[in-house]
């Protein structure tokens, strides 16, 4: 899964992305967390476009309103067939989350968790794949909002996730434009583990586990964090 991770500068993400158009504006977080707005690279008939997305998906048949369920991951295994995810998916409505890395919890033998921070070795900059969805409020209040797709582990992330052995898509810079605008088949073509080889990992300070703490410290590895 992916419950935390970090957005970079918009500029930066513009320039990786190479925008047509975008109405986002946000800054760069090292602490991003659920229910927040977080910027979304989509496919629009004129190019791609940058826009600001809840972070956990508001099917549109709720009415505006968040599910009390957790939508903020997505398994690749059930993206045709999970109730809040199947027309997102049968629409086309995939997404890009821009990163700059991501945490997550190994849970060690005494029952803690000790959070890890990931990020790619060869991508400064890199996407999650996502879904996205427009519900509307019976106020007429438009929610848009998105959720980022899980896979599998591989043996990298497996180790640090040991009690789910889930990891988000990163998406291959060569597969984002299948994954935005491809055909089914070339979307799901792009969901794979990303290789461990190129993934960089170290344990960080259980103050990531707090969003209110957001600072370039979180990231450090933890003998220098602590």
């Amino acid at each position: 899964m992916c419950g935390r991770y970090i957005t970079p500068e918009q500029a930066a993400a513009e320039r990786e992305f190479t925008l047509r158009r975008s109405s986002w504006q946000f800054s760069a977080s090292y602490n991003v967390a659920p229910s927040l707005s977080v910027p979304v690279v989509r496919a629009t008939a004129d190019g791609w476009e940058g826009v600001m997305m809840r972070w956990g998906l508001v099917p549109f048949f709720a009415h505006g309103v968040a599910p009390r369920y957790s939508t903020i991951n997505a398994r690749a295994e059930t993206l045709a067939t999970a109730a809040s995810y199947r027309m997102p998916w049968r629409r086309g409505q995939r997404c890009i989350l821009p990163a700059a890395g991501f945490y997550e919890w190994q849970l060690a033998p005494d029952g803690t968790k000790i959070p890890w921070f990931i990020r790619t070795a060869d991508q400064e900059i890199f996407g999650f794949a996502g879904l996205w969805d427009r519900s509307v409020g019976t106020d007429g209040t438009e929610v848009l909002s998105c959720t980022i797709v899980t896979l599998p582990a591989n043996a990298l992330l497996a180790r640090i996730h040991n009690a789910k052995h889930r990891m988000p898509a990163i998406l291959e810079r060569g597969d984002q434009a299948d994954w935005l605008g491809g055909d089914a088949a070339g979307a799901e073509r792009a969901l794979r583990p990303y290789p461990e080889a190129r993934l960089l990992a170290w344990p960080v300070s259980r103050r990531v586990n707090s969003p209110r703490n957001d600072d370039a410290g979180l990231t450090a590895p933890l003998a220098a964090a602590d």
